[in-house]
């Protein structure tokens, strides 16, 4: 029997990668617009190069990206270009539609927590923008146990503050390599959030115990 529902909170309660990609685009159309002298679309490449060697939430992404071209850091250009990804992410910053909804009813039934790979504050930050944090019983970031969730150690302490075991629980998430495989391999329930996925996985080919479509498919499950 199922008493706890742990969900991953980028690409499944917010759609995380839209929003990078509107900030980085304004940030890039700020930065040049300040002087610097190169095509957009060679910028963004470069950018998102940066992103994939120094990890997303990288905080200074922008430093390692003037560096990787020009050699040397302008700070009046970065900072154009903090401010224009600061104002977008203000704008994007949203939950998938029926988040809320599902979410309410889903706490009536369920113990809810939250596990992530996003460092501590950034994790806190975008549950308070988006009013969500009032649902979580427990929220564990990789930065709380120093591991990923691709080591499985995320999973145990959220079963240890839920007081629950493995097989009461199910995992909400839309990375197959890091949300339903470690959690299955602990004997987690796992549910693949098709929607927020980047993945071009076929249907019923995630491994997942359960696959949905829309977040409030969840209320259909017979858990």
């Amino acid at each position: 029997m199922i008493k706890a529902i742990l969900f991953d909170l980028d690409n499944t309660l917010i759609d995380f990668m839209k929003m990078k990609k509107k900030c980085c685009e304004a940030a890039i159309d700020a930065m040049i617009a300040a002087g610097l002298k190169m095509p957009r679309s060679k910028a963004l490449k470069i950018l998102y190069e940066q992103y994939k060697k120094y990890g997303i939430e990288h905080q200074k992404i922008f430093q390692k990206f003037l560096k990787a071209i020009k050699n040397k850091i302008d700070y009046r250009i970065i900072a154009h270009g903090i401010l224009a990804y600061r104002k977008i992410k203000e704008s994007y910053l949203v939950p998938y539609p029926n988040v809320i909804s599902t979410l309410i009813e889903l706490k009536k039934k369920y113990k809810l927590a939250i596990i992530s790979d996003a460092p501590v504050v950034e994790a806190w930050t975008r549950l308070v923008a988006l009013k969500l944090d009032d649902f979580f019983d427990v929220v564990i970031t990789a930065g709380d146990v120093r591991k990923q969730k691709t080591y499985g150690a995320p999973f145990k302490a959220a079963l240890r503050a839920l007081n629950i075991k493995p097989e009461e629980a199910l995992m909400v998430g839309d990375r197959i390599s890091r949300d339903i495989l470690p959690a299955k391999k602990l004997n987690i329930k796992t549910c693949f959030a098709r929607y927020g996925s980047r993945e071009k996985i076929k249907k019923g080919k995630s491994g997942a115990d359960y696959e949905i479509n829309d977040i409030k498919d969840l209320l259909k499950l017979k858990l």
